[in-house]
């Protein structure tokens, strides 16, 4: 039985432009196949190759496929749609299977808008996927659809979900197989060198309102930092990898955990042979600032801080419950210990103004962090804050859900005017950067990175690539008026579909909401949780001594 796996081509002009990145999931559903005997697996990356359906078409009739996957976040659901509709037709008797979070959440909209897509698989789709080749494979399919929890599908003119399937509790039992990959493909812009995206841990136990993925892991667990180091050794050592980013939302949550990482990093030699990267919290970064230089000597190079926005009063929207001036703070210790910092801000709701726009131009450039990156709102239309956004959420063309389109229309802006003043403050901060600060501070790595980063930037804005500007016809302040972002207004939205679907954070939520109206008291961490998930405190200073 042969399976063939696909990634969609669909492309923004966001993180792509430090360069092409290796689809994780198709090494993390592959692994489980092949240890269960099904190891006749093709994958095609239209996305990195940049394929045209014709060209898909052509490689699809060529292998004659059984199964044909893809997957889809929001922003590329229409690409991954297309992907199975042209299989329909070249491979009508192959079973169509869609999966990641967007078919997740919004399935009754999606096998109502493609249905030529015969099964949807919801939620983390090691087990379940396998669960559905197996029954395939032993033509029990699709007699047995009932059966088969975490799975999606029409019956009639019926859409049906199966029952939530359990998380993945051992994911120590999970072994990604990589070489399905072509690796000579997937380069790290600034460096230079091949890169993957490693799992370390899944879930989050917060719950930021414009975030998603706490509703899709539902709950968290972390792997043996042994058993992700082995992975990783593997990635150098196989396949010549040498710069990873961890796809955690956050790896530095269990403190203890992230420790053993480095320690066992260093103890194989790693951090000479691969430098990687992070996305973390502000709050681990003032947590852990004594750890920093050890971090550092681990060969962690580059830290994404969520910093979100410059106004405390956007921060208390989103649910982040940090301050301004930790996020100060936090960047001036990465600095000091000589971890690449870079600063995401999120702008475009519906309080965006022409002065908040410069207000966060001016803490970038007064905090100083190497990289600034502005985003825009995007809501995720299975998000607390989606629900709470209403009205004021007018477009529902999922393929400009990229963090680049400004879906949200402030009250006091235009959106054009809103793309101009995020260009004008992207503008002014890496021109003083690449004129005053790149090329003159650090020697050796530290100057070859940033030089790095300045030149994935100049290379997307020649191309037009960055932000989507050559699709969205923005050439400069003179163009604000007459931005085009071809929105296709024809797009509805349908409720996401949550009725069977509960995080540990909900559940959590829930029971703290209960002994709060009983015995009330302050809150006192991020998004309803009440703990930063440290080790006691004798612990975490015995291991502090002991990496030291």
């Amino acid at each position: 039985m042969r399976i063939l796996l696909i990634h969609p081509n669909y492309h923004s002009g966001g993180a792509e432009i430090a360069g092409s990145w290796p689809p994780a999931w198709v090494a993390y559903l592959s692994g489980p196949l092949k240890k269960n005997g099904y190891t006749d697996i093709h994958f095609i990356d239209a996305m990195t190759h940049d394929l045209s359906d014709d060209a898909l078409r052509a490689k699809m009739e060529d292998l004659k496929p059984d199964i044909v996957g893809t997957t889809a976040i929001t922003p590329s659901i229409y690409k991954a749609e297309e992907v199975l509709r042209i299989a329909s037709e070249v491979v009508p008797d192959a079973v169509r299977v869609l999966g990641g979070i967007h078919a997740t959440f919004m399935y009754k909209q999606v096998l109502s808008e493609a249905p030529w897509i015969d099964v949807i698989v919801r939620g983390e789709g090691e087990e379940i996927f396998l669960n559905l080749v197996s029954a395939i494979h032993d033509k029990t399919w699709p007699k047995c659809q009932y059966d088969i929890e975490g799975l999606a599908f029409r019956d009639a003119e019926q859409i049906v979900a199966t029952k939530a399937a359990p998380t993945i509790k051992d994911l120590d039992s999970l072994e990604p197989d990589w070489s399905l990959l072509e690796w000579d493909k997937y380069i790290y812009v600034p460096l230079g060198v091949k890169v993957a995206i490693p799992n370390m841990a899944r879930g989050c136990p917060f719950t930021c309102s414009f975030c998603s993925q706490w509703k899709f892991w539902r709950d968290y667990r972390v792997r043996d930092p042994k058993k992700v180091v082995d992975e990783i050794e593997n990635l150098v050592q196989e396949h010549g990898v040498g710069f990873f980013i961890l796809a955690d939302e956050e790896p530095t949550i269990n403190r203890k955990k992230f420790i053993q990482f480095c320690q066992e990093l260093i103890d194989r030699g790693l951090p000479d042979k691969i430098k990687w990267g992070i996305n973390t919290r502000v709050t681990d970064i003032m947590r852990d600032k004594e750890l920093l230089p050890f971090y550092r000597q681990a060969g962690l190079v580059h830290v994404s801080l969520g910093t979100e926005a410059a106004a405390q009063l956007k921060l208390d929207q989103f649910n982040k419950e940090t301050k301004v001036g930790e996020n100060k703070e936090a960047i001036r210790l990465l600095r000091e210990a000589d971890i690449f910092v870079e600063a995401q801000f999120i702008v475009g709701l519906d309080n965006e103004t022409e002065e908040t726009l410069e207000e966060t131009y001016k803490m970038a450039w007064d905090w100083q962090p190497d990289l600034a990156n502005w985003a825009m709102y995007t809501p995720w239309p299975f998000t607390p804050l989606f629900q709470s956004l209403g009205d004021k959420v007018e477009i529902f063309d999922f393929e400009k859900y990229n963090f680049v389109t400004p879906i949200m229309k402030p009250e006091a802006m235009e959106r054009g005017e809103l793309l101009n003043g995020v260009m004008k403050n992207y503008r002014r901060f890496y021109s003083q950067k690449a004129l005053f600060h790149y090329p003159w501070r650090g020697t050796g790595f530290r100057r070859r990175y940033l030089l790095g980063c300045l030149k994935a930037f100049l290379k997307a804005g020649f191309k037009r690539q960055f932000y989507d500007l050559g699709k969205a016809n923005y050439w400069g302040p003179q163009s604000k008026k007459t931005v085009n972002f071809n929105f296709d207004r024809t797009r509805t939205i349908a409720p996401a579909q949550l009725d069977d679907w509960q995080a540990a954070a909900d559940k959590a939520a829930i029971k703290r909401a209960k002994r709060l109206s009983e015995n009330p008291e302050p809150l006192k961490a991020c998004g309803g949780g009440d703990e930063q998930m440290e080790e006691p405190a004798n612990e975490a200073k015995q291991t502090l001594i002991d990496t030291r």
